[in-house]
């Protein structure tokens, strides 16, 4: 590859891994949750941990990994591990399998740019399942989120935050203007 063309590419996160104490009750929750299928597991030969790899899409070998290691009295680490689903509707389906799979204190957060669900998953990592909204705005911004409203109601709340918040654009502005930041 010519030298200018390396210069040029920026690395993408594809995948992480998660130190877990309960590697069974773990792989359940993540697959029964969001659907992720185990696409192999053992020993490494290197970390000689347990090993499970996980991924919800036919190009990646694995987008999350969990490996035994994690010390019962040793709190999580994690900030968040987020989930991106298409829709509203995927958004409420997506909570109510985290709770049924033990996932406990959900939060909802209009992002302004994005509408996010937090929880923390069987052992206390929190997890995010969130989707784009057509909006950006700067961030932080977090007002509640009401998933009981309708999908109308919350759209039309988004574009009042937006609208109130300096820095708001439709989403295909700000990507325009993001792409040529990276350029």
């Amino acid at each position: 590859m010519p030298e200018s063309a390396v210069s040029h590419t920026r690395p993408y996160l594809a995948h992480l891994g998660i130190f877990v104490i309960d590697i069974d009750r773990m792989e359940r929750f993540y697959t029964e949750t969001f659907g992720l299928l185990v696409t192999d597991r053992g020993v490494g030969a290197v970390f000689r941990n347990q090993l499970v790899f996980l991924s919800g899409t036919p190009d990646q070998h694995h987008q999350l990994v969990l490996s035994s290691g994690r010390s019962p009295d040793t709190p999580s680490t994690v900030m968040q591990l987020s989930f991106k689903v298409p829709s509203l509707a995927s958004l409420r389906e997506h909570r109510n399998r985290a709770l049924e799979q033990g996932a406990t204190e959900p939060i909802g957060l209009n992002h302004g740019n994005a509408w996010s669900i937090y929880c923390y998953d069987p052992e206390g990592n929190r997890v995010e399942i969130y989707l784009d909204t057509p909006f950006h705005t700067p961030q932080p911004c977090g007002e509640p989120l009401d998933l009981d409203k309708s999908d109308e109601e919350i759209f039309e709340i988004t574009k009042d935050i937006i609208a109130r918040l300096p820095g708001g654009m439709p989403r295909a502005e700000y990507i325009d203007s993001m792409r040529a930041k990276l350029a």
